[in-house]
């Protein structure tokens, strides 16, 4: 990928990106929302052309490659079983099976055909290359690995679950067996074996693998290298602020060899050194600016010495102009040089302002005491097995388990979004609870309305006009007039948090509230959660999360089947 940009209307979304990503152990691409991860992506897969630049797949052999993308948006069709998904993913390799089948059938009727030869040869690296001999063991890998095995091939994927849906497209990308792999938020829905199984595949995959991930402990483990799209410190190609440029603008992009882990604490070393870069650049501006300035208010008459002598007062006052023309000239000349390679200012940073950002009383109001919410052996069929649960005032809980094992339900049941097939759940009275869920409420709404409309939608105009959109610190300015249809899955997602918080509730239910978020953002939802004076419960795959957690921990079992 070279100088390639990419905009949406006005929005500037990408500019002057390049960078090459090699086989061998797999590239993290990282960035805040809205950054252009996503965008990227479908540029390099093909999906849409960049507005400059170029892009270049290479394959075996330095040809044309076989690029697949993971999307966030499964592309299986509804109507469609399992396993017709997996027959579609599959076919690349049984089409290479039966081309070496026709290959050597041709050599073999000419041995001697140079042509033939190279046929068989070209035809038997693809099989090879795409596991066309192994097909069927690897299916069963794959869907076993992440946790599909036990999920009917006859069903239609319409008819699976987020979850599953999510799965089904991460085996189908994996089983295609592109020579170049490009994932947008794997992890999305996989339980620790899943993780550990899709880490293992990328790490031994047999081209090259860039994957955008907010999944901090698997960009650790699965990553040798990372891509970052947060603005570098000085762009080749630009010197100056753009139009529309602001926080988590691509320009340019920073590459790092190592892990996760280290490239934060490399980061906010470079983004000191960047802002102390600019400080004083800043200061050496405004000395040469004064100089100017002071030089050309100079004049022959002020600087000439004191002397009766004409002939010496016009001789003194030629050579004063002249050191003055000199020392005018060259100050001139360093702010220009100055000015055109000026650092550029560092943009300002995203920064979640907390979950009662809306309301400095809330420790006060939202405070509540025993218990809050009670589930007495409550269960859902095929969903959720027995389970009780007894949450006091304050307390923070985080709810694990494998895929399937019910998290999504029970908040669902503990909120009140759903009634259970057995037991009973008790919500205190007076206790407002909100969830913020997986298909959150910004899903459904109309994709042309900004979502600053969008929020006093969902909140109402008064509280709207007391808890602006900008309160949280969780989208730019210039994107809240954008329309939600162009916002990412993160921002989507960081505006229905918004929403949630603009009355902070009593007791707040957050499913996977990592999932999609930038890694930035996650690492302050973190820190935020412990500091709530509400109650909190958590349902979470995050390694990274659950390594820190210092609440209380359900974990849950899978119903039987």
């Amino acid at each position: 990928m070279d100088g390639v940009s990419a905009s949406f209307g006005t929005h500037r979304v990408l500019t002057d990106i390049t960078f090459t990503v090699t086989t061998g152990r797999p590239s993290g691409l990282i960035g805040e929302n809205g950054s252009g991860k996503s965008t990227l992506l479908r540029i390099l897969a093909g999906l849409r052309a960049p507005d400059a630049g170029t892009v270049r797949p290479v394959g075996p052999g330095g040809g044309p490659a076989r690029v697949g993308l993971l999307h966030q948006e499964p592309p299986i069709p509804p109507q469609d079983t399992v396993a017709q998904a997996v027959a579609a993913a599959v076919r690349p390799a049984r089409d290479a099976a039966r081309a070496v089948d026709d290959a050597a059938r041709a050599l073999a009727a000419a041995p001697h055909d140079e042509r033939a030869g190279t046929r068989y040869a070209e035809a038997l690296e693809t099989a090879e290359r795409t596991g066309a001999w192994d097909v069927d063991s690897t299916i069963g890998a794959t869907l076993d690995g992440l946790g599909l095995g036990g999920v009917a091939r006859e069903r239609r994927t319409g008819e699976l679950s987020g979850g599953q849906r999510a799965r089904l497209s991460l085996a189908w990308t994996l089983l295609r067996a592109p020579d170049v792999l490009l994932l947008d938020e794997p992890t999305n829905h996989l339980d620790d074996s899943a993780l550990d199984f899709v880490s293992a595949t990328l790490r031994s995959w047999h081209g090259p693998v860039l994957l955008a991930s907010h999944d901090r402990a698997f960009l650790d483990a699965t990553v040798g290298s990372l891509v970052d799209l947060d603005p570098a410190p000085r762009p080749h190609a630009v010197t100056v602020d753009l139009v529309g440029d602001g926080t988590g603008t691509g320009i340019g992009v920073t590459r790092f060899s190592g892990t996760y882990s280290q490239y934060v604490l490399a980061r906010l070393d470079e983004r000191e050194r960047w802002e102390r870069s600019y400080r004083d650049e800043q200061d050496q501006l405004r000395k040469l600016r004064a100089t100017v300035q002071e030089q050309q208010a100079v004049g022959h008459s002020g600087r000439a010495p004191r002397t009766e002598a004409r002939a010496a007062r016009k001789f003194y006052a030629d050579r004063n102009a002249t050191v003055v023309s000199r020392r005018l000239n060259d100050a001139r000349t360093r702010l220009a040089a100055l000015e055109q390679e000026q650092v550029r200012k560092p943009p300002r940073e995203l920064f979640f302002r907390g979950l009662t950002a809306a309301d400095h009383d809330a420790a006060r109001r939202i405070r509540a005491s025993g218990p809050v919410l009670t589930a007495s052996r409550v269960t859902v069929e095929h969903r959720l097995a027995p389970v009780s649960l007894t949450v006091g005032a304050g307390e923070k809980w985080l709810l694990t388990g494998a895929n399937g094992a019910g998290k999504s339900t029970l908040l669902s049941l503990l909120a009140g979004r759903s009634e259970p097939t057995g037991g009973s759940v008790h919500r205190a009275p007076g206790v407002r609870v909100g969830l913020l869920g997986q298909e959150d409420s910004v899903s459904h709404a109309d994709p042309d309305r900004t979502a600053a409309r969008v929020y006093r939608d969902l909140v109402g105009e008064e509280l709207a006009e007391t808890v602006p959109l900008g309160t949280f610190g969780l989208l730019a300015g210039r994107d809240e007039n954008r329309p939600v249809g162009e916002l990412s899955v993160g921002q989507r997602r960081r505006l229905a948090l918004a929403a949630l918080l603009a009355d902070p509730p009593h007791v707040l239910l957050l499913d996977e509230p990592t999932n999609h978020v930038s890694l930035v953002l996650a690492t302050q939802l973190e820190a935020a959660v412990s500091e709530y004076p509400g109650t909190v419960v958590v349902a979470s795959h995050d390694r990274w999360l659950r390594r820190n957690w210092n609440g209380r921990h359900l974990r849950l079992e899978a119903p039987a089947v």
